[in-house]
């Protein structure tokens, strides 16, 4: 290079740092093109110095380095094409403090590359040490604590949006899309939404994770990914590996564990480290930011957790098959509660299917419990009817509760369960009260009497909100009747079945215990209704021993 002769790398930054939080532009100065044309006119107004290149960086925060352009730069000063950088001010280079200062103060003087900030008035070749020792390092502090003050601004900005279930991801989950009027409100994207919906119901079905993923595939349906892609966005994620996204089991897995699917509105399930790096970490789920009722929903409640229960324990498919048999995942050892695994028991051309508890079978202890499926089938098919027949009784007595002027005080002494609670809550209530008589006698110490009476309290308001909920539930059905007009309609259905199907299964039983000697235990959903609602027919049979019904 020609002496005193500045060879030049023009370095040019703008991100959202430099944006008010409704997006707009705080300064027009800051913009790329004003700050090329500065730059530009300053070479020119330097005849010791000619343009080697323009660096710019749109859009990457000043917060770190790892911006393709800088490093580019750092690659031109290493190999020695540039030995000056200018910049409009020290916070275009960076807003990192320690990392800023290192650059101007270790790394530039190393490869004998002279700085200049121009709005700054800051040229490394001519400023004094008071300038580098302290007016430097104070402008970098600033630069540096500004950037720390946009992201607590940014953040706290989010906040308030998730908690006002206002969606502010880039991209829309698959399924939904942003709305026309308003980017931060979705709606259902129909084609997407389908798919959806079949993914679900396949899980319900008995398939696997994998073989929905691969019939997906088969029918030549877009992965999320593709789907986005092929809809103009420009998407990116870490989970592809190759250059066209398949389905795969881990891609049905995050549908069918999305809860936004079901209307609700969920955030914040991740939060970056600090302004300075971009990796994140999963927050734990009481943290996140949950907001019902926001958007349209695509799966039902109801559904949602059925599948949530069934993702809970092993239900994948045997011998190449794409689905699981029809107990999968529901029936259980009644005594190890391991679940029982499927067995086939072929002879002289016929088959027998049964179930036997897999510890035994493992040599683990417990005893066989072998039951053939189609006895199974019967004995759970003939309870199912057995309970439905009861619900439909009680549901046709259950319309004099909305003739009748009765207090809930009335039907709440019917309820066992709710006066045991009451009762278990005054027994804690006499325990906290007698440590006052056992401290004074000494009986115990103080640090005795702090410790019980804390685990007395915490006792007491766990059964408080037990009782809370006994009590909601009993409002409602006393309030509403039968309200679940779908779950009555399915009971009806059931009683038309002639044999037990896998979704009627999955509808009203959470689990099958079996037993030896072939004795059954069959769990059904919502049991704690179902409870409340033979107090309730308790309640009416009084009513009419006593003519008032």
């Amino acid at each position: 290079m020609k002496e005193h002769s500045y060879f030049v790398a023009a370095y040019l930054r703008l991100s959202r740092d430099d944006e008010d939080i409704d997006g707009s532009i705080k300064s027009e100065s800051n913009s790329i093109s004003s700050q090329r044309e500065l730059l530009r006119s300053y070479v020119r107004g330097h005849g010791d110095m000619e343009l080697f290149d323009i660096y710019v960086d749109d859009g990457y925060s000043g917060a770190n380095f790892d911006r393709p352009e800088f490093k580019r730069m750092m690659s031109d000063i290493k190999a020695g094409n540039v030995n000056c950088v200018i910049v409009k001010d020290l916070s275009r280079l960076g807003r990192d403090y320690i990392e800023a200062g290192r650059l101007i103060q270790k790394t530039f003087p190393a490869f004998h590359v002279r700085f200049i900030a121009v709005t700054d008035h800051f040229d490394s070749q001519t400023a004094d040490y008071n300038t580098k020792s302290l007016v430097l390092p104070v402008k970098n502090f600033i630069n540096d604590s500004y950037c720390r003050d946009i992201s607590q601004k940014v953040k706290s900005h989010q906040k308030i949006k998730r908690e006002q279930g206002k969606f502010i991801g880039a991209f829309a989950m698959y399924g939904y899309r942003k709305s026309d009027e308003d980017k931060n409100r979705l709606c259902p994207d129909d084609y997407a939404a389908d798919i959806v919906r079949n993914i679900f119901a396949w899980k319900l079905e008995g398939m696997s994770t994998l073989a929905i993923a691969q019939r997906l595939n088969e029918l030549g349906i877009l992965s999320p990914m593709e789907y986005k892609k092929a809809h103009g966005e420009k998407f990116s994620t870490s989970f592809q590996i190759k250059p066209t996204a398949k389905w795969s089991a881990v891609a049905v897995k995050r549908i069918l564990t999305n809860e936004v699917y079901t209307g609700i509105m969920v955030q914040g399930k991740s939060e970056q480290v600090n302004y300075k790096l971009k990796k994140t970490v999963v927050k734990p789920e009481k943290d996140w930011i949950r907001v019902e009722g926001t958007h349209e929903a695509i799966i039902s409640h109801e559904e949602y957790e059925l599948v949530q229960a069934l993702l809970g324990v092993d239900t994948r498919a045997k011998n190449g098959s794409k689905y699981a048999h029809l107990f999968s995942g529901m029936l259980f050892c009644g005594d190890c509660k391991e679940p029982m695994i499927r067995r086939v028991n072929r002879y002289k051309g016929t088959s027998k299917v049964y179930f036997i508890c897999p510890t035994r079978n493992k040599s683990q202890g417990c005893t066989r419990h072998s039951i053939l499926e189609e006895e199974l089938k019967t004995v759970v098919f003939q309870t199912l009817q057995t309970h439905a027949a009861l619900f439909l009784d009680i549901c046709s007595q259950l319309e004099y509760i909305r003739k009748m002027e009765i207090q809930f005080e009335e039907v709440a002494r019917f309820d066992k369960e709710i006066e045991r609670m009451h009762k278990e809550q005054d027994k804690y209530l006499e325990l906290r009260a007698g440590l006052y008589e056992d401290l004074k006698s000494g009986l115990i110490t103080e640090a005795d009497f702090k410790s019980f009476r804390t685990i007395y309290e915490r006792q007491y308001e766990d059964i408080k909100n037990a009782l809370s909920k006994q009590e909601e539930m009993m409002k409602q059905l006393f309030r509403n009747g039968i309200a679940s007009g779908v779950k009555l309609e399915r009971f009806k259905e059931v009683m038309k079945l002639t044999e037990l199907s896998r979704d009627v299964l999955l509808c009203f039983i959470s689990r099958i215990e079996v037993y030896e000697e072939k004795k059954v235990y069959v769990e059904l959903r919502e049991k704690e209704e179902f409870g409340k609602m033979l107090v309730l027919q308790e309640y009416l049979k009084e009513q009419k021993r006593e003519g008032k019904g």
